[in-house]
């Protein structure tokens, strides 16, 4: 049975894709989405800290270094996405993230079985597993649409970004339990903050896009 948190998470999800979908195709869409994005990701990681870090000047570096982070990160989607090669490199990397997060959390669902750590209590081996083998179909898939080209790098760069991704969200999610608090906001219905689904891309794009100069 379906739960309704289930059916926000899918309603959700819908609309995320179809965002990609406008993003992909319309630069005036794309800049528009990465400054608000970057702008609510940086106001709940802020929000954030602060209930972690005590220490103001520590609290303003930690913030200071997320939000440069985040410019940079925006800066270089942007500029990436002017090239064809590029952008397809780009967006491909971005579905193999969010692949990665769809594979954790159905697998995760429906084999449970032994957790990984006591930082994020529903994260287990078999959602892991799950996150990997869905990055490795659906970044196979997307290079092989794009350029009608495969190999074995292909999976290997795929799994770096899942393991990357994963990183992610354990990073966050070790801020939100010592912040004591479950999502780091309610912008988006069924699956929490901004920073709730793009922890994992934040760090999946990066690493994944340099393992394909290194490797592809």
């Amino acid at each position: 049975m379906i739960t309704k948190d289930l059916k926000k998470r899918i309603y959700t999800s819908l609309i995320l894709f179809l965002l990609i979908t406008l993003v992909s195709s319309s630069k005036a869409i794309l800049v528009f989405s990465l400054i608000v994005l970057s702008v609510l990701s940086a106001l709940e990681f802020i929000n954030l800290t602060n209930k972690i870090i005590k220490n103001k000047f520590y609290s303003f570096v930690s913030n200071l270094f997320f939000v440069i982070y985040i410019f940079i990160f925006c800066l270089f989607f942007f500029y990436f996405s002017n090239f064809f090669h590029l952008k397809v490199m780009l967006f491909s990397l971005l579905l193999c993230c969010i692949a990665s997060d769809i594979g954790g959390f159905v697998f995760g669902k429906t084999f449970k079985g032994p957790k990984i750590t006591k930082i994020s209590p529903n994260k287990t081996y078999s959602g892991s597993l799950g996150s990997v083998i869905f990055s490795m179909v659906v970044f196979s898939g997307s290079i092989f649409f794009f350029t009608n080209n495969f190999n074995y790098m292909i999976l290997i760069i795929a799994i770096i970004t899942s393991i990357a991704c994963q990183f992610g969200d354990l990073f966050f999610s070790f801020l939100k339990r010592k912040a004591k608090i479950k999502d780091t906001g309610n912008f988006l219905p069924g699956h929490g903050g901004i920073l709730d689904r793009l922890d994992g891309i934040f760090l999946g794009i990066p690493i994944g896009f340099i393992s394909l100069t290194i490797f592809y």
